[in-house]
This record gives structure tokens, C-alpha cells and sequence, in this order.
């Protein structure tokens, strides 16, 4: 009898006003993990009928960065709507046990290519926060939090709540790394933090989002590899 492979639908929150490159980006992603004998695939919530792929058999791996409204409350009720229910739900991205070593490494490697010393550099988490939930600012403390012994400081900034990432970033030294804490380049950091910091004259060095790092999609498969 020919057994099906299990299918994996990797979920991001995509853009919804252009949501047609986020979704390629997240196909692309996908693309790029590999489970032994799954079928991994990609879908945003901003790609109309993306989710249709999904079923009640189906692993749903939440690309968000905190278990909040989005992955609480959202996306279980998109996927009744696409008629998977009963799917399951992982952790998301963001409570990935390995996450707090991924964002030492990207910004001990940084600090080193700029010839700094971490123990001297202040870091900057910047996050996305959220108005209807702690979830997400408690996630990026945590990091925050974790990165601290390692840095001359490590603190927080938010895209919408306080405090806000330019009144963080304001007076911050010149030796200092900026982190953003997002699972995708869409908006939020294309657009939204580099205009933050500039309006708060940081002149220290801003990172690519923890997301697209290289580390990220083995950290993924090996997280779907547990769950089944």
C-alpha cells in the first residue's frame, strides 16, 4: 500500500497589500527544508487561498516570532475556514529552544567583523510588540534578556508598543548592533525600523532579521523532524 508522505505547511504572516512576493519568499524557504519522507511547503496568511493547500493531517510550523493572537486565535480560525481544523499546530519559530544561540551567534559574528569586542557593544533588540498581547515584547525581553551576559547591554525596542524603537535607539553608542527579531523581511523592516533608527540617529550597525539566517531552516526541519 502506497503511503503518503506527511505534508508540512510552513505559515508566515506575509503582506497584505502586496502579498505576492512574501508568498515566493516563503515557497523559497520551504524549498529549503528538508524533512526525510515530508513534503514541505510554504503559505502566508496575507496570499489568498494559500492555506487551501492544508488538511486535517496536515503539520502547520508557524513562522511568527511569539505565541500570540496570530497563532492563538488567527490562524486556528483560517484553517477552519480552509477546512483544516483539525490540523496541528507547532510552536512557532519564535519559541524555538535554539533561538537564543542563533541570536548570540549573529551578533557575536558581527561584533567580530567589525573588530568589537560583544562584551563591549550594546545590543538593541528590535521586535514587533503588539497592543492586543504580552506574547510578543515578553519573547523578545527573553532574548534580550539572554544576550545580556554576553554584551555591554542588551535591551528592547518595539514597532507598536513602548517602548517604541526609536526612543531606544536615541543615544545609544556607536558600538552598537542592532537585531531585529522579525521571521521575515517584509514591511516592518524594510521600511518601518530603518526610518526608527535613523529618526533616532543610531549610527550603529543593524542586522539582517534573526529569520534569514542561514542556521534556519535545519533549526526548522529539526523542529518538524521532532514533532513527528
Amino acid at each position: 500500500m502506497h503511503r503518503v508522505p506527511p505534508q508540512v505547511l510552513i505559515v508566515a504572516h506575509g503582506q497584505p497589500g502586496d502579498p505576492a512576493p512574501q508568498q515566493q519568499a516563503i515557497e523559497a524557504l520551504a524549498a529549503r527544508i528538508h524533512v526525510p519522507g515530508a513534503q514541505v511547503r510554504g503559505a502566508t496568511l496575507a496570499m489568498p487561498g494559500a492555506l487551501d493547500r492544508a488538511d486535517d493531517e496536515t503539520l502547520i510550523y508557524p513562522l511568527f516570532m511569539a505565541t500570540g493572537w496570530f497563532t492563538r486565535s488567527e490562524l486556528p480560525r483560517r484553517l477552519a475556514l480552509a477546512g483544516a481544523a483539525q490540523a496541528r499546530i507547532l510552536p512557532p519559530f519564535g519559541s524555538d529552544p535554539g533561538l537564543p544561540a542563533l541570536c548570540l551567534a549573529q551578533v557575536a559574528g558581527a561584533a567580530e567583523a567589525q573588530g568589537w569586542r560583544l562584551a563591549e557593544t550594546h545590543v538593541l533588540v528590535a521586535a514587533h510588540g503588539s497592543g492586543r498581547s504580552r506574547a510578543p515584547s515578553e519573547a523578545a525581553r527573553q532574548i534580550a534578556a539572554s544576550l545580556a551576559p554576553h554584551a555591554a547591554a542588551a535591551t528592547c525596542g518595539f514597532i507598536e508598543e513602548a517602548p517604541h524603537i526609536a526612543e531606544a535607539a536615541r543615544g545609544l553608542p556607536a558600538q552598537a548592533i542592532c537585531l531585529p527579531l522579525f521571521a521575515t523581511q517584509a514591511d516592518h523592516v524594510t521600511d518601518d525600523l530603518p526610518a526608527a533608527l535613523s529618526q533616532a540617529g543610531f549610527q550603529g550597525l543593524l542586522l539582517p532579521p534573526v529569520g534569514l539566517a542561514p542556521e534556519v531552516p535545519a533549526m526548522i526541519a529539526r523542529a518538524i523532524g521532532r514533532a513527528l
